[in-house]
């Protein structure tokens, strides 16, 4: 059975919620934002593939004929609806329902970002030998730290909708690009068939 884009997009959605709370029920602590940043690079993206090449998959299947605009609009579409509507729910969600989880988020993407900075440090301070260079990367390294004073990090929010539309347009263009794919993918060759038919 085929179903429509719009229906797929929907169980995107929930799936993508479902993920969402997994993490967000059992691993909420430590490493929350580490968790959440492996199931948006690594378990979102498969789900959204699988389901796009699903949706294209079983149209082709189903039809002799498939135009590239076809494919692609099967491809496209369900990204689309699932990724906008669980982008906006999981905004709402942390802005105004949990906002101890946005908090927790925002503490550990700055510690995060502050210990990259030291394991930055630490790895090009033990091959650099020249003192021009060395005092180079310790002036480097303190305006970096200036970054993470209690100041600085007060009002640092990565879970702003300004942020959230930056998110979606770069997702955005991986729905574009998967989308291209399958569409060039799965389009039938018109011009081969007729000249079968002929």
């Amino acid at each position: 059975m085929t179903k429509s884009p719009s229906t797929l997009g929907i169980i995107l959605f929930i799936a993508t919620m479902v993920v969402f709370f997994v993490v967000y029920q059992f691993f909420s602590g430590i490493n929350y934002f580490d968790i959440s940043l492996k199931a948006n690079a690594f378990v979102l993206p498969i789900l959204y593939a699988g389901a796009a090449f699903w949706s294209v998959k079983s149209y082709w299947n189903t039809h002799r004929e498939v135009s590239f605009k076809d494919a692609f609009k099967r491809a496209f579409v369900p990204m689309f609806i699932g990724g906008i509507l669980s982008v906006f729910s999981i905004y709402t969600f942390l802005n105004f329902v949990d906002t101890d989880a946005k908090k927790l988020l925002n503490y550990q993407y700055v510690t995060r970002q502050k210990a990259e900075l030291d394991a930055e440090y630490t790895s090009a301070k033990k091959i650099l030998k020249h003192q021009k260079d060395i005092d180079e990367l310790e002036q480097k390294y303190k305006e970096g730290l200036q970054r993470f004073n209690p100041e600085a990090v007060k009002g640092k929010d990565m879970l702003t909708a300004s942020h959230f539309s930056g998110y979606f347009a770069a997702i955005l263009i991986f729905y574009v690009v998967l989308s291209v794919f399958f569409g060039a993918f799965f389009r039938t060759k018109t011009v081969h068939t007729e000249i079968q038919n002929q």
